[in-house]
């Protein structure tokens, strides 16, 4: 899914290299934090009452990025682990999840509402997680593949 993302941040002009982009090293303050990064630093505020120093804004969204992605990759080895593994569930688990973020996120007031994003804004970030999903199914499928 971040390649994806990240190949298209490149064909749109972006200059930073991949792990600078990934490890979001340019990401020096909340105003310009994305949604992860956002989400983290209410969750510590919440649970810990701190407030997080500019400073930790890239390294939230790398952190929450990437335990909603070990999340939901848990989430589907649970499901697909305990039934006869079909090929598809990878599809529909990047669907749920895609469809997940437009229903927490807007809740969270993260988002707009799903009715306010443009077809293609909605498109993009649905083959991404698409992507995640199909990925996510075939990685399990051949680790989990009996030995013939």
């Amino acid at each position: 899914m971040d390649l994806l993302w990240y190949a298209r941040y490149r064909r749109t002009g972006g200059g930073d290299g991949f792990v600078d982009w990934e490890l979001s090293t340019a990401l020096k303050d909340w105003e310009q934090a994305d949604a992860p990064a956002q989400m983290g630093r209410r969750i510590v505020k919440g649970l810990f009452k701190l407030d997080l120093p500019d400073e930790a804004a890239g390294w939230t969204n790398d952190v929450v990025h990437w335990a909603t992605g070990l999340q939901w990759g848990a989430l589907y080895g649970l499901v697909a682990g305990s039934t006869t593994a079909n090929p598809l569930y990878g599809a529909v688990m990047g669907t749920v999840a895609f469809s997940a973020s437009y229903v927490v996120l807007p809740l969270a007031r993260l988002y707009k509402p799903v009715w306010e994003y443009d077809a293609k804004t909605l498109a993009k970030d649905f083959s991404a997680h698409l992507l995640f999903g199909v990925v996510t199914g075939g990685v399990f499928r051949a680790l989990t593949r009996s030995p013939a």
